[in-house]
């Protein structure tokens, strides 16, 4: 794991903070170590190289196989760098994963947190954001009153943990919300930002569409501020008890976006009736 997580880590010394892609393109929101999930993402999806992938941050933690999560997107990536696109989410944080799951679950697989650090280090190096033709926006939170131009995110420091406050921060934390401009976040981190900042932002930065994650949505994805911005949320039955659908989006040549809507995968089954997962309780508050 750590020779792979070291082969990625130089993949992505090469991508720029707003990674560029090409259509067509999957866009997959949060998959929280839910791994027989992330099977079926490619069930619905298709196979890479065929298909290509964004995967808008938030790969581990809350989910019983952060690890094996982590490891397939990873070796997908080292094989197919150009097909797989990994985003920064906020769980990717040696913070976040102490209280959340992802360290407990490298200390109970390696027995000791060599594992962890070196998957740290490489969360230090995901991209911040991608954009898809120069016209869709993708990032795991949403805005910050400190950006006002991609030009200003493909500036920012990104090798580092994520930081309490500030444009990094936002961009990992904040969530849309039907608010006139800013307002503070019930998270402790980020912002709530409104329709009149989205319809800014894109104005400014030529873009048709933000694409982002971070939020659980019942449906599977949620079009916001006249589909200027949409949440995608790919981790069916989140935590294994919220009875949610998921959804992958599509987006084609031509810049026309499409949905595929599943539902937690069968093998989950099969793992609740597993009295040593079900031991492994899942934090009660979501962030």
């Amino acid at each position: 794991m750590k020779m792979l997580c070291s082969r990625v880590r130089d993949l992505l010394l090469e991508e720029s903070n707003v990674h560029l892609v090409q259509s067509p393109v999957t866009i997959c929101g949060d998959i929280h170590g839910q791994f027989w999930d992330v099977l079926e993402i490619f069930r619905q999806g298709g196979e890479a190289p065929e298909t290509s992938y964004i995967f808008m941050g938030d790969f581990v933690d809350r989910g019983y196989y952060s690890l094996e999560t982590l490891s397939l997107l990873l070796a997908y990536k080292a094989r197919y760098p150009d097909k797989i696109t990994l985003l920064r989410g906020n769980h990717e944080s040696r913070q976040i994963t102490q209280v959340y799951g992802f360290y407990d679950e490298c200390m109970q697989k390696y027995g000791n947190p060599s594992v962890w650090k070196a998957c740290c280090t490489l969360f230090d190096h995901l991209s911040l954001a991608a954009i898809i033709d120069s016209s869709i926006l993708c990032v795991h939170g949403g805005l910050s009153p400190d950006i006002k131009t991609l030009d200003q995110v493909r500036i920012i420091p990104r090798a580092q943990e994520v930081p309490h406050e500030g444009a990094f921060c936002d961009l990992m934390w904040s969530d849309p919300d039907e608010v006139d401009s800013w307002s503070v976040s019930p998270r402790g981190a980020g912002w709530l930002f409104g329709g009149k900042v989205t319809a800014e932002f894109n104005h400014v930065n030529s873009l048709s569409l933000i694409a982002r994650a971070h939020q659980l949505v019942q449906e599977g994805y949620k079009h916001m501020f006249d589909n200027s911005l949409v949440t995608v949320w790919s981790a069916p039955n989140y935590c294994y008890r919220c009875g949610n659908s998921a959804s992958i989006m599509q987006v084609d040549e031509s810049g026309q976006t499409d949905f595929k809507v599943y539902g937690a995968a069968r093998e989950n089954d099969t793992d609740m009736k597993n009295p040593a997962l079900r031991r492994m309780q899942t934090p009660s508050y979501f962030v």
